[in-house]
C-alpha cells in the first residue's frame, strides 16, 4: 500500500494521523454497513511533509509566523498570505503525481469530484477545525484536481486557521494536512444532521438541517434551512422555511446559485418518511462513532449519501451511565455555591469521602436523584429541600416531572428508603432538638474535630510513600465515619432549618425573596476536619 494515496477502503480510524480528522472519519463510514459514501481517495500527510520538507525556505516564514502573537492580525494576514502563495507555487513530485492519476483512473478522470482538506487536527473529540481549510466542489480534469490539492495545502495557512492555533496552543509545524478526492454527487436536496440537538444538548434528540441543491449554500448562510427535530422515530417538529436560492453543480464545472421556483420555495425539503429514514442512519453512524455526530448528508433520487461525520464538540460532557435509561444528575458544587471545575485531587476526596455515588462530567461531580424522584415519598422530601436553597432547581426537577414520559415509577422492591424511617435520620432529628437546648454541642464538636486535626498532623509527618498513601486511605475512611456522626448531621440540619427561617423572615421584614444564607457556616464543624 503506497504511503501518499490511500483508498477510502484502507483507512480507519487509526490513520488519524495519516490522513486527518476527514479522512479518517470517512474510512471509518465506509466500513458501516448499509451507509452510502461516494468513493474516493486520500492524499496523505506524508505527500505534504515531503513538499514542505523539500522547501526549505519555507521555515523562515514559518519561524516568523511563531512569534507572532493573537493580535497581531495585520501581520498575521500578511504573513500567512506569503505562505500560501509559497505553497501553491510548489510543483506536485512526479511520483505522487502518478499516484494520484492511477486512483484517478480507477474512478474515471472524466467524473466530477469534490477536493477537500483534512487536517490532522481537524475533527478531534476536544477540538473543531472544521472549515478552517478549503474545499473545492465539482472540479473536472487531472489538472484542475492538482491545481486543487495545492491549494488544498496551502490553505491551512488561511489567516483564520493559524488564529485558531494560536488561541489553542497548536504547533503550526506539527499540524500537517491530507486532501480528500471524492466523487461529487449531485443531490436534490443536502443538509446536516445532528444526533444529539445543539440547541438544548438532548442527546435523544436529532436535529435536521435541510435544503435544497448543495449543502453549501446552507453552510455559506446564503439559505434558511428546514429544520425538523426526531425523538424514537417520532417527528416532534418542523420548521418550514422559504428557500429562495439553492446551489448546483454547473456541467462543465464549478458551481452556481439559482433561483428556486416560487411553488417549490415553502415546499418540505423532506418528506416526513426519509426525515425518519435519516434518523436512522444518523443513530447508525452515532453508534459506530460512540459519541454524538454532526454529520453532512446528501439525498440522490431515492438515496441517501453521507459525504461527512465529525464529533460534536460543543455538547457539555454527561456522567456515565451503563444502561439507556433517563437519569436526572444535580450539580454537587453549585449546592455549596463551588461553580468553578475542581482539580482531580479534589474530586478523588469528594468522591472518596461521600456517603453516595458522585459521578464526574467536565470536572464537576453529580449525584443521581432519579431513584428519589421515582419515589412519591422521597420525590417530596428532595423537592422540599432544594426549594429551600435553589428555587430554580426545584422547578426544573418540577418540569421533569411533570413530563410524566421521562421518570418510571419504582416498584416495591426498588423503592428509596423514607428519610424518617431511616436510622441516622431519626438520630440527626434528636440531636437537632438537643442542639436547641444545648448550643455547647456546637464547640464540643469543634474541639473534637481540632484534637483531630492535631492528631493526624502529628501521624503524618512520619509517613512517606506507599505507606503515606495508605495512611491517607485509611484516615478518608474515618473522615467519612465523622461526616456521619450524628450530632454533625444534627448541626448541619439545624443550620439549614435556621436559613429557612431566617428567609421567611427576611422576606416577611424586608420583602426580598429566596435570599442566600448559606447554610454551610454550621458544616465548618465537618469541613475544617476535611481540611
Amino acid at each position: 500500500m503506497s504511503s501518499f494515496v490511500l483508498c477510502f477502503q484502507d483507512i480507519d480510524k487509526t490513520k488519524l494521523t495519516v490522513v486527518g480528522g476527514k479522512g479518517a472519519n470517512l474510512g471509518e463510514l465506509t466500513r458501516i454497513e448499509g451507509i452510502h459514501v461516494p468513493d474516493g481517495f486520500c492524499i496523505s500527510t506524508e505527500a505534504f511533509k515531503r513538499i514542505i520538507g523539500e522547501a526549505s525556505s519555507i521555515n523562515e516564514l514559518l519561524d516568523r509566523l511563531s512569534l507572532l502573537k493573537v493580535e497581531d492580525r495585520h501581520k498575521i494576514r500578511e504573513l500567512s498570505g506569503e505562505i500560501r502563495s509559497f505553497i501553491e507555487g510548489i510543483a506536485i513530485p512526479q511520483d505522487i503525481n502518478e499516484e494520484i492519476a492511477r486512483h484517478l483512473s480507477r474512478l474515471d478522470e472524466k467524473n466530477a469530484y469534490a477536493v477537500r482538506s483534512s487536517a490532522t487536527a481537524e475533527d478531534l473529540p476536544t477540538a473543531s477545525f472544521a472549515g478552517q481549510q478549503d474545499t473545492y466542489l465539482n472540479i473536472i480534469g487531472k489538472e484542475a484536481i492538482y491545481q486543487h490539492i495545492s491549494k488544498c495545502w496551502a490553505s491551512l495557512f488561511t489567516e483564520r486557521a493559524v488564529i485558531y492555533r494560536l488561541q489553542n496552543g497548536f504547533d503550526h509545524r506539527k499540524l500537517h494536512l491530507s486532501v480528500v478526492i471524492q466523487k461529487m454527487v449531485f443531490p436534490q436536496v443536502a443538509g446536516i444532521m445532528f444526533t444529539a440537538d445543539p440547541v438544548t444538548s438532548n442527546r435523544k434528540v436529532l436535529s435536521i438541517d435541510a435544503s435544497f441543491g448543495l449543502g453549501e449554500a446552507m453552510v455559506s448562510g446564503l439559505v434558511n434551512a428546514d429544520i425538523y427535530k426526531v425523538c424514537n422515530s417520532k417527528i416532534l417538529d418542523k420548521k418550514i422555511s422559504t428557500k429562495k436560492l439553492a446551489i448546483y453543480a454547473l456541467k462543465d464545472g464549478g458551481t452556481k446559485e439559482q433561483e428556486i421556483e416560487q411553488q417549490r420555495q415553502n415546499r418540505q425539503a423532506l418528506t416526513d418518511e426519509q426525515i425518519l429514514q435519516l434518523e436512522r442512519i444518523g443513530r447508525k453512524i452515532e453508534e459506530h462513532f460512540g459519541s454524538p455526530q454532526d454529520i453532512e448528508w446528501c439525498l440522490v433520487d431515492d438515496t441517501f449519501y453521507i459525504v461527512q461525520s465529525r464529533p460534536i464538540t460543543t455538547l457539555y460532557p454527561i456522567p456515565e451511565a451503563n444502561d439507556r435509561e433517563n437519569h436526572v444528575y444535580i450539580s454537587v458544587g453549585h449546592q455549596q455555591m463551588m461553580t468553578d471545575p475542581l482539580k482531580p485531587l479534589g474530586l478523588s476526596v469528594w468522591q472518596l469521602t461521600a456517603t453516595r455515588p458522585m459521578y464526574n462530567a467536565g470536572g464537576r461531580l453529580f449525584v443521581d436523584v432519579t431513584l428519589q424522584l421515582a419515589s412519591p415519598e422521597s420525590r417530596e422530601n428532595l423537592l422540599d429541600v432544594m426549594g429551600q436553597h435553589d428555587p430554580l432547581l426545584k422547578d426544573a426537577l418540577m418540569t421533569i416531572i411533570e413530563r410524566g414520559d421521562f421518570i418510571k415509577s419504582l416498584s416495591a422492591e426498588k423503592k428509596e428508603p423514607s428519610p424518617t424511617k431511616n436510622n441516622k435520620s431519626t438520630s440527626s432529628a434528636r440531636f437537632q432538638a438537643e442542639i436547641e437546648n444545648d448550643p455547647t454541642i456546637v464547640s464540643d464538636l469543634i474541639k473534637r474535630s481540632q484534637t483531630s486535626l492535631e492528631e493526624l498532623r502529628q501521624n503524618i509527618q512520619i509517613k512517606s510513600g506507599l505507606e503515606l498513601l495508605d495512611f491517607i486511605l485509611s484516615d478518608i475512611q474515618q473522615l467519612r465515619k465523622s461526616l456521619l456522626d450524628p450530632k454533625n448531621m444534627g448541626v448541619i440540619k439545624a443550620a439549614m432549618n435556621a436559613s429557612s427561617w431566617l428567609n421567611e423572615k427576611i422576606e416577611e421584614w424586608l420583602g426580598e425573596k429566596n435570599v442566600e444564607v448559606p447554610s454551610v457556616v454550621a458544616t465548618g464543624v465537618v469541613l475544617e476536619r476535611s481540611s
